[in-house]
């Protein structure tokens, strides 16, 4: 049985406002064995924005982390947007013990 790090929402789509916007639906647990699965599914759709569908995660260990903020300033380079959604209460307790919230996981703050 082959694992997979996520899972494509059918390749969905959709028109952003001057480019195109791809989501993907991450799996419920993203721990070590999930990292590389999951950095390979988000290089796939690099070159656009991208939506990372949390509603299905339940777990986030510190290595999909640093794999979803690298692709987060990868994709902040190239004038792209990656961000996270549909984030549950306990997942955002355990980001929290990370040092992050839903919304500063994708962000970077500008050098003072």
């Amino acid at each position: 049985m082959e694992y997979r790090g996520c899972q494509d929402d059918h390749g969905a789509i959709g028109a952003g406002s001057d480019a195109m916007t791809a989501t993907l639906a991450l799996t419920p647990k993203l721990d070590l064995r999930a990292a590389g699965p999951l950095r390979d599914e988000i290089l796939d759709r690099s070159g656009a924005d991208l939506v990372l569908d949390a509603n299905a995660v339940n777990y986030v260990g510190a290595l999909a982390l640093q794999v979803i903020r690298a692709a987060a300033k990868s994709w902040e380079a190239d004038g792209h947007v990656l961000s996270l959604t549909n984030v549950s209460t306990d997942v955002a307790d355990q980001l929290a013990l990370l040092g992050f919230t839903p919304e500063t996981v994708t962000r970077w703050e500008q050098p003072q």
